[in-house]
């Protein structure tokens, strides 16, 4: 890995200006976000969008294994798990990353991320704004937050909730993995190349001109164009999803996914398995956040998941299941509650109330 967490690039056009190329240097860790990263990329973004002679923008994970694999959360819960660190850096990092993963679907010129590898929690906020979402044969993608105690956040709460059906609930609650078509059955990605063609792309873009350039690269992606997608997981379980979301009430979807025996169906078993060991306060979030942001702005929605997320590092949730998954990696995470039954309203307005002492780091956002 390099000094900076966060390599720049410049490339230039025909024309004389430049495409701008931001790559997480992590490549280790998958390149899961941390806090550096975020303090490197949001001021380069913005000294971009303001520099005349960048037409362009390109967003992409060092290796071949992951854009993104999420955020850096044991960082995050340091301070709740051991004593140790800034109890106060997940309110900070959440309220940066959020700025950011706003700032990215505002973005005043083209941004294409390359949504090479893994693709999930943190590396999603980074993914989902993007004009140009670009997945390939080897893209896997999910929100997978419910196993640690967590929720789909980084804007995940509006995007799942204006997927089709009820498929945005299901993948939150299962954690599901999707692939490349998926996303762009779902509409999380507009176009998919194959992972051997970064270089292509990136030759191909510096022929073009820099003023027609958002016209021109939809040509581009057009010809580079995966020709063979992997196979949809989604589509085909579209009535078996919708049915085993067909529940009015939360209670009754977590009594009817414990109660069936396993479905045959290997990826849907995935979901209700990882349902099952997952944190209830997590999946009474999800719920919520499902049938609640729908109706809200993508700015209300990234303010109010602050107030979530910040709070959820003030809970016993997140730490544990950081701690049971990643740290000590036991895999068996003491959830309190330990079950939804015991999930109170009073528990879960709590993770909706402004934390005592905190203000809204996002209010100066428009």
């Amino acid at each position: 890995m390099s000094a900076s967490p966060v390599v720049f690039d410049t490339l230039a056009m025909v024309d004389g200006q430049y495409l701008g190329i931001a790559t997480l240097d992590s490549e280790r860790s998958l390149n899961a976000l941390t806090l550096a990263m975020v303090e490197a990329l949001l001021p380069q973004l913005e000294q971009w969008a303001n520099d005349a002679r960048i037409a362009m923008v390109l967003l992409r994970g060092r290796g071949d294994r992951a854009f993104c694999a999420g955020g850096d959360v044991r960082d995050l819960t340091q301070a709740a798990r051991t004593g140790e660190g800034d109890p106060m850096a997940p309110a900070h990092f959440f309220a940066r990353e959020y700025r950011l993963d706003y700032y990215i679907h505002q973005y005043a010129k083209p941004l294409l991320v390359w949504g090479n590898g893994v693709v999930m929690g943190g590396g999603m906020g980074l993914f989902a704004g993007a004009r140009y979402r670009v997945v390939t044969e080897t893209s896997r993608l999910a929100m997978p937050e419910i196993g640690i105690g967590l929720y789909p956040d980084v804007g995940g709460s509006y995007i799942l909730s204006r997927l089709v059906g009820r498929v945005g609930l299901f993948l939150g609650l299962g954690a599901s993995q999707i692939n490349a078509a998926d996303a762009l059955h779902l509409g999380l990605a507009t176009h998919a190349v194959a992972s051997t063609q970064w270089q292509a792309l990136l030759d191909a873009l510096q022929q073009l001109s820099g003023e027609s350039v958002s016209q021109d690269i939809e040509a581009v992606l057009a010809q580079l164009a995966l020709s063979e997608l992997p196979a949809p997981q989604v589509e085909p379980r579209r009535e078996a999803i919708e049915s085993l979301c067909a529940h009015e009430q939360l209670s009754a979807l977590d009594a009817a996914w414990r109660a069936q025996d396993l479905p045959e169906d290997s990826w849907l078993a995935k979901a209700i398995s990882t349902y099952r060991t997952g944190s209830p306060t997590s999946a009474a979030l999800v719920w919520r956040q499902w049938h609640n942001s729908r109706d809200l702005s993508l700015l209300e929605v990234f303010r109010q998941e602050w107030i979530i997320s910040t709070q959820c590092a003030l809970h016993a949730d997140f730490p544990e299941g950081v701690r049971a998954l990643l740290v000590d990696k036991d895999h068996s995470p003491r959830w309190q509650p330990a079950t939804l039954a015991e999930v109170s309203a009073e528990h879960i307005a709590a993770h909706y109330a402004l934390p005592a002492g905190m203000s809204q780091p996002l209010a100066d956002l428009s």
